[in-house]
């Protein structure tokens, strides 16, 4: 853990732009972790996503919904000078964990999976990668200066997405 990580808990939602940030959030089972991030602005944008949608437009953690946590997301990075038109997402998580047996079968990962793209749709901000469904718990890292994000399953660490080379992160350090 570097002294500029913020860790964020379930529901949880923090954007910066600061190109020594980092974001970073564990735990992604059934969750889905919204990444989004601007290229042009190294601003990103981080939300742990509980729940498909919220009961009312007006709540106290709009992290926890996926309707609330995209437009919340696209209003404070557009606050820091994002244009949605240079946003790109990211998705990590939306896992089967939990087994009801034949009587039940509502898989609540799929569920937030699909509520964030469908928030994510009617923003036009396009998913450039995705880690998610399966059967396994994972985190994500997102880099605010030069835009990579970071990916744990089980115990192996990788690189799911890097802003691509001619959108540079301004200020990137690696």
């Amino acid at each position: 853990m570097s002294p500029n990580e913020t860790f964020l808990g379930m529901g949880g939602l923090a954007v910066t732009a600061d190109s020594s940030q980092v974001l970073t959030t564990i735990g992604l089972g059934s969750c889905v972790g919204v990444a989004l991030l601007d290229p042009r602005r190294h601003a990103v944008g981080l939300a742990h996503v509980i729940f498909p949608q919220a009961p009312s437009p007006e709540v106290d953690e709009p992290g926890k919904y996926a309707d609330t946590a995209v437009a919340t997301l696209l209003t404070a990075l557009a606050r820091l000078g994002s244009a949605r038109s240079s946003l790109a997402a990211v998705l990590v998580g939306g896992a089967r964990m939990f087994s009801f047996g034949r009587a039940i079968e509502f898989d609540f990962g799929a569920t937030n999976v699909a509520a964030v793209e469908q928030a994510l749709a009617a923003a036009s901000i396009p998913i450039s990668a995705r880690a998610t469904g399966g059967s396994i718990g994972r985190s994500l890292r997102v880099h605010a200066g030069d835009g990579v994000v970071s990916l744990r399953e089980g115990r192996g660490d990788s690189e799911l997405y890097r802003a691509p080379t001619g959108q540079r992160y301004l200020g990137a350090t690696r």
